[in-house]
Order: C-alpha cells, then sequence, then structure tokens
C-alpha cells in the first residue's frame, strides 16, 4: 500500500470511491460509466467540513471564524502553523489570511500519515496555530510558516523566532512562491525579514545529498517535485547553525514550490497518487529530522 492511499482509510464506501478514481484513471472510463460515486463526491463532503473549522470566512489576519482553540500542550507531537500579520495582496485565496492556506486539512492529513509509518503518536486531531511571540512556541520543537512573501514580521517576532532557532527549534517554510506569482515579492521580502532575524546568516542551496533527504524515506532527486502551479524548478535552501552545512539545519525552505498543497488535496483525486506520496515523503522526512536534530 502506498501512503497516497493510507490517508483515505475508512468506511467502505470511502475504499470504494477511491478505487472508483484509480479504476477510471487506468481505463479511461467515467465514474458514472461505473454506477459509482466519485471520490470528489465522497470525501469532498467531509474534508469541506473539516475545512470549515477554518475556513468560514475570518475576523482579522490571526484568527479564522470558527477555528478551534489550540489544543493544550500534553507532550506528544502537535503540528504548529505560525500565524501572522498578513500584507496587502495576500488574501487573493477565499479572502483568507496568507498564513491560513490549507489549513486545517493539510496537518490533518499529514499526522495521520505520520502515525501510519512511525510509532510518533501525533496528535492528528488537534493542530494549533501561534504567534512568533507567543511564548507558547517553546514547547514545540517543530513550527511551520507559509506564504511568506506576504508576511508583515513585527520587531517582537523576529526577535522570537532568532530564540526559538538559538534554542534548537527548527523551522519548516512552504508554499512559498517566486516573484511575481500570484503577486508575490519572491525571495527579497523573506530574506529582508530574515536580515533581521539572523543578520549573520545565510541560505544554502540544498541538494538530495542532505541528511534531511534520507532521514526516514530515501528521497534521491529533488527535481520536477511535485508542484501543482509554480512553474520552474523548485529550490530547497537551509539555514545552518552559524552558517556551517555541517552543523544542524535550524530552518528549510521550500521556494518556489506548495508541497502542503498536496496533503491538502490527498485522497480528492485532484493530483495523482505518486506525486501526493512524493510530497508526504518529504514531510515526513522534515518532522523526523527536526526532532532528532
Amino acid at each position: 500500500m502506498t501512503i497516497g492511499h493510507m490517508v483515505v482509510k475508512g468506511t467502505a464506501h470511502r475504499r470504494l470511491a477511491v478505487l472508483a478514481t484509480i479504476i477510471v484513471s487506468i481505463l479511461g472510463l467515467s465514474v458514472a460509466a461505473l454506477g459509482l460515486p466519485s471520490a470528489a463526491a465522497v470525501l469532498g463532503a467531509p474534508l469541506a467540513q473539516r475545512r470549515g473549522r477554518g475556513f468560514g470566512g475570518f475576523s482579522g489576519s490571526r484568527m479564522l471564524r470558527g477555528q478551534r482553540p489550540n489544543a493544550p500542550y500534553d507532550g506528544r507531537f502537535t503540528f504548529v502553523r505560525i500565524n501572522y500579520d498578513t500584507a496587502p495582496g495576500g488574501f487573493w485565496y477565499r479572502g483568507l489570511p496568507a498564513w491560513a492556506h490549507g489549513y486545517s486539512v493539510s496537518e490533518e492529513n499529514l499526522m495521520k500519515i505520520m502515525n501510519e509509518v512511525s510509532y510518533l503518536g501525533a496528535n492528528d486531531e488537534s493542530f494549533n496555530t501561534l504567534a512568533l511571540d507567543d511564548p507558547e512556541i517553546f514547547k514545540y520543537p517543530l513550527i511551520y510558516i507559509i506564504e511568506v512573501s506576504w508576511w508583515n514580521m513585527t520587531d517582537r517576532e523576529g526577535a522570537a523566532l532568532r530564540e526559538y532557532l538559538q534554542k534548537g527549534g527548527f523551522v519548516i517554510v512552504d508554499d512559498f512562491k517566486a516573484e511575481g506569482d500570484f503577486g508575490s515579492a519572491g525571495w527579497v521580502r523573506f530574506a529582508e525579514n530574515m536580515k533581521r532575524v539572523i543578520p549573520e546568516g545565510r541560505f544554502v542551496d540544498m541538494d538530495a545529498s542532505h541528511p534531511i533527504f534520507h532521514s526516514f524515506f530515501e528521497i534521491k532527486s529533488l527535481a520536477n517535485f511535485p508542484q501543482a502551479y509554480n512553474a520552474g524548478q523548485p529550490i530547497f535552501r537551509g539555514l545552518y547553525e552559524n552558517n556551517d552545512p555541517g552543523r544542524r539545519l535550524q530552518m528549510i525552505v521550500n521556494y518556489n514550490t506548495d508541497i502542503s498543497q498536496y496533503w491538502e488535496w490527498s485522497g480528492r483525486g485532484l493530483r495523482p497518487f505518486d506525486e501526493t506520496n512524493e510530497a508526504y515523503k518529504l514531510g515526513v522526512n522534515y518532522i523526523i529530522y527536526g526532532l532528532t536534530h
């Protein structure tokens, strides 16, 4: 069983819907011709209901209407997404603040995969969102932030992020568009923010030889990594402790790609299973590396 299939386990009719999607993709038939419900029809409603936790609109840019409260810390690994003040132009997807794209379906699916392939015992029912200057972030070894082209970083957030990195925290930056894509400022604005966090820090282009790509799954190539709408090759960049690539990787940046969109779309028939599987492998490796380094 491929890991892309694992996330859609559940009731028999869901399995049947996914099986139907696979069959029609192989045989070139229509779902209606088979007399079976489509995966989108069967899976779409539950996903839409889950998405309703945070996708029913918002008040301000840090809290979504209907968003569930954060789970209290209980020692389990809990996925933490960073929320932030979103710059003008960052509300283009359904009017949502940039930090919330894919919340919380992306992390929910990834955590279910983590618990399928490992003994991590991650919290797969609650998914926290925190501001960087919230002291609670220091209870969590890994944080996740997206769409950083629209991140209005405050001085307090910058200072907190520097402290978090220095204390051993690991940061994943994802869904990071190149300059001009959807109005993104690209690398420049992010680099300016990082200069405020770690003035001496330097980001280094990474290749598949780095241990993070071998921490659980063997990822041998970073070429043509799954991308839904970004043109060109994805770029993986790292920030290392003391700028030494031989030391701990403190932050990894998925630039010109959106890995988490494949987690979000998993099981919905929008992308091939093989591509979704590769995106899951990357997410699993990131978490394993962050927890062990």
